[in-house]
């Protein structure tokens, strides 16, 4: 069983997406990315870079929180899609999810788009 937070699970607060396009994964978190729910998204995303996806962009739009559990899943990510001769971006940001970024410094390591188009054309 999962745990979460005031009696809800992990699936009820994080839902995760994934549609392919060509070499790419474009992965849609919905909802919290948290301690309780960062196996919800890090499943997907290591499925899409065994699967071959070169290009894993992760659209931020419907993500409305970010914690530091979260933000490891998605540098760990990063790491073996780039081991692997790939690359992560991240598009949509809400403005919570943004700060996270900037206070740590991970904005620096990631492609951040405003768009998902923008991010699967590589402008």
């Amino acid at each position: 069983m999962e745990h979460g937070i005031a009696g809800t699970t992990g699936r009820d607060r994080l839902h995760v997406a994934v549609r392919r396009q060509a070499e790419a994964a474009v992965v849609t978190p919905a909802g919290e990315l948290d301690h309780h729910t960062a196996d919800l998204l890090r499943a997907p995303l290591e499925d899409c870079v065994e699967a071959g996806c070169t290009k894993l962009v992760v659209d931020c739009s419907r993500l409305d929180f970010c914690d530091s559990t979260g933000l490891n899943v998605l540098l760990g990510a990063r790491l073996k899609y780039e081991s692997a001769g790939g690359a992560v971006h991240l598009a949509g940001m809400q403005p919570a999810v943004a700060r996270v970024f900037e206070i740590t410094g991970a904005e620096a390591v990631f492609s951040i788009h405003d768009t998902v188009d923008e991010a699967l054309s590589g402008k």
